[in-house]
């Protein structure tokens, strides 16, 4: 039993460590933002469109990518996608300009985790088979890269004030170098088949859809008819793509996604509320940081510790997940989590209108914090087991770009209001917020959709209340 322990360890270290260092990477330049653009002589939506073409690059590309780990090895993939990534965060690191600091962080960073991510779901699932232990397995990953996002304001607020912005990048290829030494003894248990079909033509119809999708959504304040442009040119793209996987699928040849993966329910609520989650996350965790720094005039150290408090309620939901997964349903931590996240955003709103100090963020970070945490888990497990082994790695490409996706969302809407011309000062704040209340509402309302015994649809088995073990 001690030796089993030892090799789960060995074995989760790098994973969890992979999804922490993704997530931080995503969350950490927002407290950067002014120090940022100051040395590279740029503006704020200059800083936010490197954070959301990071985001982006991720989310198109992690489908593609988890194809890729068939035909060339999931631990090849996880290793090369590390290396990528840690020349991006060096690249970053010395960047003069706007320029380079995209190519480093949006573009090698963002190339880097499209590879490395999917490889972590895939060998999680496939190590550990049966529902407990898949559960502990994904809420110690799952809640790695929760505490990621959440800590990366606090982490890199620390060392930009301490030291500089240029340093927390230099952090992040010390982290990539320490988990490309613990993987090196992880093994690969399906082999790689070089002979896979690539479905070049539906990666690049997908990648094209999302990039302008999002790419409107940040023309909002700037050019509205640009806006429409780009949004009727996203989703011209992406029913094009639908309509070439399934054809592609009629005649005998494999997609880059089989339209299987979309006929399941619960798969498909699952990822909505994935989406949803990862959203928040990140729109929040934008939101505030860029009305700290520029409306308040806040450090990025002191930006950095009043995000502590989603920090804490992100690890100590995410260290009682194994627990709450043995008393409660899946769908019920779901439901629970974004009835707290919406509970923390209603007192962001209340709080911070009706007082001008510091402690005022705190209330609402951290239920923001102890909800998202409570259903990052859950997600995830309900979507990866709703499928069999040789499904594994479209599902996981799947979810982490819908997860990736919402990131995206989460910085690219609710940015683009906060720095918009609709409003200003806390005004803007108060809309940006709003917003994405609204749409924890519609995340709510796809968790409310779940049914009650996912065994039956998903071909997994639903863990009892009672003693965590499988129905």
């Amino acid at each position: 039993m001690a030796r089993r322990s030892v090799s789960t360890r060995r074995l989760l270290a790098p994973l969890a460590l992979a999804q922490f260092i993704c997530s931080f990477a995503g969350s950490n330049m927002n407290v950067m933002i002014n120090d940022i653009s100051h040395d590279l002589d740029t503006t704020v939506t200059g800083v936010q469109t490197a954070i959301t073409l990071f985001l982006l690059i991720m989310a198109v590309l992690m489908i593609p990518c988890s194809k890729l780990t068939d035909r060339w090895g999931r631990k090849r993939c996880f290793l090369g996608g590390l290396a990528l990534y840690g020349i991006g965060a060096l690249v970053s690191a010395v960047s003069p300009g706007l320029g380079v600091l995209i190519l480093g962080n949006s573009v090698l960073e963002g190339v880097g985790t499209a590879f490395l991510i999917p490889p972590v779901y895939i060998l999680a699932t496939l190590a550990f088979t049966d529902v407990t232990s898949r559960a502990r397995a994904f809420g110690v990953i799952s809640g790695m890269g929760g505490i990621g996002a959440a800590a990366g304001p606090l982490i890199g607020g620390i060392i930009t004030t301490g030291i500089s912005w240029r340093v927390a990048f230099l952090f992040q290829a010390v982290v990539v170098a320490t988990i490309i030494v613990l993987a090196r003894p992880l093994d690969d248990p399906l082999p790689a088949d070089p002979q896979r079909p690539f479905d070049g033509v539906g990666a690049i119809l997908s990648a094209v859809g999302m990039f302008c999708v999002v790419f409107g959504i940040l023309q909002a304040d700037q050019d509205t008819v640009l806006m429409i442009v780009f949004l009727t040119l996203g989703i011209g793209f992406l029913l094009g793509f639908f309509v070439y996987i399934r054809r592609r699928e009629r005649a005998g040849r494999e997609p880059l996604l089989s339209t299987e993966l979309f006929r399941n329910r619960i798969s498909n609520l699952g990822l909505a509320t994935q989406n949803v989650q990862w959203l928040l996350l990140m729109g929040v965790s934008f939101v505030v940081s860029v009305f700290l720094q520029t409306v308040r005039d806040f450090s990025a150290i002191k930006t950095g510790v009043i995000f502590t408090a989603a920090t804490v309620g992100v690890l100590v939901s995410s260290l009682a997940a194994e627990r709450l997964a043995k008393r409660h349903a899946q769908r019920t931590l779901i439901r629970a989590g974004f009835v707290v996240t919406i509970t923390g955003i209603g007192l962001l709103l209340a709080f911070v209108g009706a007082s001008d100090n510091v402690w005022a963020f705190v209330p609402g970070l951290l239920l923001i914090g102890l909800g998202l945490g409570v259903m990052l888990t859950p997600s995830v497990n309900m979507v990866q087991s709703s499928f069999p082994e040789q499904k594994q790695g479209e599902i996981s490409g799947l979810s982490r770009s819908v997860s990736n996706l919402g990131s995206t969302f989460g910085t690219a809407i609710a940015g683009t209001i906060l720095v918009s011309d609709l409003a200003s000062g806390n005004q803007s704040y108060v809309l940006a917020m709003v917003t994405l209340a609204a749409l924890a509402l519609l995340g709510l309302w796809a968790a409310l959709l779940l049914p009650a015994d996912t065994s039956r649809h998903s071909g997994t088995a639903e863990l009892s209340p009672a003693t965590g073990t499988p129905l």
